[in-house]
């Protein structure tokens, strides 16, 4: 397997959303010369308007716009100057009624996300820890990740886990003068909460916990003076917690809002807070806006407003309880999210409600796991009853359609969300066309000759490879080293194969596709909890596979239907096993794949190339070196031939027993000197079974006498190689003694004596594999880029990886 590419995690963004766009879902444009919240007009079309973040509808309150219009007249579009020297006239007011709002001191920023930039770095000390919910707001977990450069720990939580999180508490006690855990409030996707009071109880166990929530969702719609979710359950704010709210979205105008209760901690925040003191402040127009939104806050009016608000929640959470529509998280919050579970549905599901005059987000990976897409609805108080129920009717009409022409389930989508299946009047359509599904658990239930025929060209998945693999990855102690194989044919109804591969469900070390950097820390880890960061994969091929594992006939008129057949029989197992990723692997690009792939809740990873000998033709050496280019062959004479007498060759079918552990040693030295590619050690009997089975050789490099150091002769490489059905030679794994390595072109003359002992005994393709292109190129190889595309029930391993990665 291979390391992901820089940059891995914005192009897959980017594919993500570039799909969105051609699907007409993201990057749209409002019309029309004016707004009046209830309806938004898209395409020369008037949509009602269910994805608003202004829940109250405080930005359309005609005295909001007065004030905002009065203060441009009075003071301009905008007041140049830095807060830290001045203030313009409107800005005390708008800090005392927050104040007031609050019962605690307030800091005003231009927005939550450089909000967050300026308080976290003044508020975490370089003796503190920080735990990060995996949830929470993208602009806090860039804010907390630029402390990475302090070296302050930086740890994550899945999703609301009190558990885990006091797990973390525990091991970071010791060590750090406070731990601050950080969190939502209300969640923006599906609308759930922070268990505040919970948390709170563990504040007042382990006293360095302090807390600090992004309310920006729960800001207006509740609470006393509308200051928020997390201030309504604690009725004042403690001196551990620290609190962001909002003076957009909900509040009608623009800008955040900071408070605590430490009034050591705010006064050094508001003396120095990065862009607290560096930015623009907010504009007149904005500051006279939030001051009438503040005015109406603290009236009883906010209360009107919030009851007018909650009538239409529980009117919508009603009629929903009445469908059968997957509701994915119960709350009364004005933030609902319906379960589609792949993109494509939820593509088919957006569009079909914006033909029905209804605007509706999505949310998208990376805000939600690419297989939790959904509809995410807002209500507010511009909705009407009667268009609310136009939307239940709608959505219940075209649900069912949408999943119907997309090829998935009710049971599917309610299965990626942990959901309730419904038994009775259920919502599901099945396959039109029939398929014949071959599934095995074993190569010796499938044909060998077929098996072969389909997928025998390269690697070491042709049917006695696989018989081999079989025998290496079962009946072990250790649970990484036992794998679980399926085999999957899917052929015509004249029985003719469309489609041909396997899986294996086996234990991966989260951070084997990420940069060598994260493993090397995370390892540190696994010296004392070697299962550290490791979850169960189901994946295309194997760990010790590499190459084309899928066969598809894409002539074939049904080979849509063929991919979609194998995505059930997966869905099953996935059901079975609970694995925490679906990983199809080593394609070359495809752009009808990438889109079947995208759109059934992958993400494209790109992985290094691959590289490969595909006609050799051997004379003899002299012949070789002359066909390799200019380039080649002056790097064959410096860094090969002058160290080819240097060694001793021998090539051999067996492994005497006294050779194992020394082999062992030197495959195992390159593994752990190649964490970008960071796998478990394969079982020692690796050597035995291979010396058993006839498909393999193996070329041993041994250093002469007058080249040790002790002067004697020294094994100081090896390559393992499988002589394949279809004609290849497979160099599968290496083996080299870093001692030597280097000095002595180790690498160079295993790849050499691989190709030549390829050539000599007739074979003419050469499947190098991933890793060091540029070395295989210059001997003759072509490079082969290669992709995969992976499914993850969370984000959380995916985030923790990136975290990793961003540390100093």
């Amino acid at each position: 397997m291979a390391k992901i590419k820089p940059n891995n995690f914005l192009d897959t963004v980017d594919s993500v959303f570039n799909d969105a766009k051609k699907q007409g879902i993201l990057h749209l444009y409002a019309e029309g010369d004016q707004f009046t919240g209830r309806h938004i007009r898209i395409g020369d079309k008037n949509l009602f308007h269910f994805g608003t973040t202004g829940y109250l509808g405080l930005e359309q309150d005609p005295r909001l716009k007065k004030a905002a219009v009065d203060a441009i007249n009075r003071y301009g579009t905008q007041f140049p100057l830095s807060k830290t020297y001045i203030s313009h006239p409107l800005y005390k007011t708008l800090e005392d009624k927050v104040t007031e709002m609050y019962s605690s001191p307030v800091i005003i920023t231009k927005n939550s996300t450089l909000g967050h930039i300026g308080v976290i770095p003044s508020a975490v000390d370089d003796q503190d820890a920080i735990i990060l919910d995996h949830q929470v707001h993208w602009s806090v977990q860039s804010a907390a990740k630029l402390l990475k450069a302090r070296s302050i720990p930086i740890d994550m939580i899945r999703h609301n886990n009190l558990e885990m999180l006091e797990d973390k508490i525990r091991k970071l006690a010791s060590k750090h003068k406070r731990i601050w855990y950080m969190a939502d409030g209300v969640y923006s996707m599906f609308g759930d909460v922070s268990p505040v009071m919970e948390l709170m109880k563990l504040c007042n166990k382990y006293q360095q916990l302090h807390l600090y929530f992004d309310d920006v969702h729960g800001m207006s719609w509740i609470g006393k003076n509308g200051t928020g979710y997390v201030l309504d359950i604690l009725k004042e704010l403690p001196e551990q917690v620290l609190l962001f709210g909002t003076l957009s979205k909900t509040f009608g105008a623009s800008g955040s809002v900071f408070t605590c209760a430490n009034a050591k901690m705010y006064s050094k925040i508001k003396n120095f807070g990065g862009p607290l003191t560096f930015s623009a402040q907010l504009e007149p127009a904005s500051v006279a806006a939030a001051i009438a939104s503040a005015d109406i806050h603290l009236s009883s009016e906010i209360y009107s407003l919030q009851a007018d608000l909650v009538d239409r929640i529980t009117y919508f959470n009603m009629l929903l309880s009445e469908s059968e529509l997957p509701l994915v998280e119960h709350n009364n919050s004005p933030v609902f999210y319906i379960g589609t579970g792949m993109p494509v549905t939820g593509y088919n599901f957006v569009n079909r409600m914006m033909k029905e005059g209804y605007f509706v987000n999505l949310g998208l990976f990376p805000a939600v796991p690419v297989k939790n897409t959904g509809v995410r609805i807002t209500i507010s108080r511009h909705n009407q009853k009667e268009e609310i129920k136009g939307l239940v009717e709608a959505m219940q009409y075209h649900y069912p359609r949408a999943l119907e022409a997309t090829n998935t389930t009710d049971k599917t989508v309610r299965s990626a969300f942990k959901l309730a299946v419904i038994e009775k009047g259920k919502i599901d359509t099945k396959h039109k066309i029939e398929l014949n599904v071959h599934y095995a658990n074993s190569i010796f239930k499938i044909p060998k000759n077929e098996w072969d025929g389909l997928l025998g060209e390269y690697g070491i998945f042709d049917w006695e490879g696989l018989r081999f693999l079989e025998a290496v990855f079962s009946k072990n102690k250790k649970k990484e080293e036992n794998w679980k194989f399926h085999y999957y044919i899917v052929r015509d109804l004249l029985d003719k194969p469309i489609l041909a591969t396997f899986f294996t469900y086996s234990l991966w070390k989260d951070d084997m596709l990420a940069p060598e950097s994260v493993s090397q820390k995370v390892e540190e880890i696994r010296k004392h909890h070697p299962y550290h960061m490791t979850s169960h994969v189901l994946g295309m091929g194997s760990l010790f596979t590499e190459g084309e594992h899928l066969y598809l006939d894409t002539s074939h008129p049904l080979w849509h239907e063929a991919l979609h057949r194998l995505l059930d029989e997966l869905e099953k197992l996935d059901r079975k096993f609970n694995a925490k990723m679906l990983v199809f692997r080593d394609f070359t690009k495809d752009e009808k794949l990438h889109e079947f792939f995208h759109n059934h809740g992958f993400i494209k990873v790109s992985m290094p190339d691959s590289s490969r000998i595909s006609n050799l033709k051997w004379k003899d050496n002299t012949t070789y070196i002359s066909n390799l280019s200019k380039r080649s062959r002056s790097h064959f004479r410096k860094d090969i031939e002058p160290y080819i007498e240097r060694f001793k060759v021998v090539v051999t079918d067996k492994i005497e027993p006294s050779q194992h552990n020394n082999l062992f040693n030197l495959m195992d030295n390159v593994r752990q000197n190649n964490l970008g590619l960071n796998t478990f050690p394969f079982p020692k009997k690796i050597f035995k079974i291979m010396s058993d089975h006839p498909g393999w050789e193996f070329i041993i490099l041994s250093l002469k006498a007058a080249f040790a150091k002790d002067g004697r002769e020294l094994v100081v490489g090896v390559m393992f190689c499988y002589k394949n059905v279809d004609n290849a030679y497979v160099p599968a794994f290496i083996g080299m003694d870093y001692e030597y390595a280097k000095v002595h072109q180790v690498y160079r003359q295993l790849l050499y004596q691989t190709i030549k002992r390829a050539g000599e005994t007739g074979f003419d393709k050469i499947p190098f594999g991933m890793t060091s292109a540029f070395e295989k190129r210059k001997l003759g190889a072509m490079a082969i880029s290669q992709i995969a595309y992976v499914q993850s029930k969370d984000n959380y391993n995916l985030e923790l990886v990136g975290m990793l990665e961003n540390s100093g």
